[in-house]
């Protein structure tokens, strides 16, 4: 807040699971264009549904997206760093990206999901889970500050690293969060705190646990097109899985146990948490309750692959104004 004035960031999301590599850059670099401050990706190994059909590595195209991009700062959005990646080469390709950035890049993390972590091997029960990711951060964290590492945990094992090519100020890190220890985690290990609910509490957890001053990223899904109806059967389509809440997101499987669980989902019941059409107020309210709950960055998930052009163009002449002005 300035002079009374709330001053938030406004973020794109490269949904990775809804269109592929070179679309993902294109997209970027017209979101830049278009105004938006920030951009974030996505980290999956799978779709959440087959309909999304796509799911590229996200850190290739971060960097090519670094190349590409000039203004905007980037982020993952988020990476899990306990299974598919060790956190010493987590550590290695941030500083990377922050390097072909020029400073533009913070790390998202979060303790991920069977979706995208099981094509490595089983996926660890939740307290596991929780002693694994807390051992990354001990690991990513000094590797960022240039650290020379040598660490030795319950899980994770690095003789000896050291990153060799970083930007000049290290790689912040911020991490996801659902409840008092992770906010616990957040506060003490990053310099910002991950949410994709307008939770209020979360935010008061995490000030108290010592993040008071630090960012706070939120991310709000929307669907804009000129029919409401179509935008409708779109979010069914490939956003249906967005309310189950992340302690059944978290352990599924794949796309199809996820087209399972939803199967009884009906495009009412998505549009209700949702906003779909044309209607400029109904996405403006829907970001405004990120703001309200005190979140500082809010990325947009504009819903749909092939609307994204489309989208952005609106967003640069009437979305962006408008939330400028909350």
């Amino acid at each position: 807040m300035e002079g009374g004035i709330r001053m938030v960031s406004v973020g794109y999301t490269l949904m990775s699971e809804q269109a592929g590599p070179k679309h993902l850059v294109d997209h970027a670099v017209r979101a830049e264009a278009a105004g938006f401050d920030q951009l974030v990706m996505s980290d999956h190994y799978y779709p959440w549904l087959d309909s999304q059909g796509h799911s590229p590595y996200a850190w290739s195209v971060l960097g090519a997206v670094a190349h590409a991009t000039s203004r905007a700062q980037l982020m993952s959005f988020v990476t899990c760093p306990i299974r598919r990646y060790h956190p010493a080469v987590v550590a290695q390709k941030a500083s990377t990206i922050g390097a072909l950035s020029d400073g533009r890049f913070t790390l998202g993390l979060g303790a991920g999901e069977n979706l995208n972590e099981h094509v490595v091997g089983g996926w660890p029960h939740v307290q596991q889970r929780h002693e694994m990711f807390e051992e990354a951060l001990q690991i990513i964290r000094p590797l960022l500050n240039g650290e020379t590492l040598t660490f030795s945990g319950n899980h994770f094992d690095v003789p000896d690293a050291y990153v060799w090519d970083r930007p000049e100020r290290p790689v912040p890190m911020a991490i996801a969060a659902s409840g008092r220890q992770s906010a616990t985690l957040a506060a003490e290990y990053g310099n910002g705190i991950i949410s994709t609910e307008p939770d209020r509490h979360i935010i008061e957890m995490y000030d108290d646990a010592g993040g008071a001053g630090q960012p706070r990223y939120g991310q709000v899904a929307i669907c804009y097109g000129p029919d409401e109806a179509e935008c409708r059967k779109i979010v069914h389509d490939q956003f249906r899985w967005f309310g189950m809440g992340w302690k059944v997101n978290a352990e599924l499987p794949g796309p199809e146990s996820f087209t399972a669980a939803t199967q009884f989902v009906r495009e009412e019941d998505v549009a209700e948490g949702i906003p779909c059409g044309p209607d400029v107020n109904a996405h403006v309210e829907a970001f405004r309750k990120f703001v309200d709950a005190g979140f500082t960055h809010v990325a947009i998930v504009q819903v749909g692959g092939e609307t994204q052009p489309m989208f952005l163009d609106w967003a640069q002449e009437q979305l962006l104004p408008r939330l400028r002005a909350l």
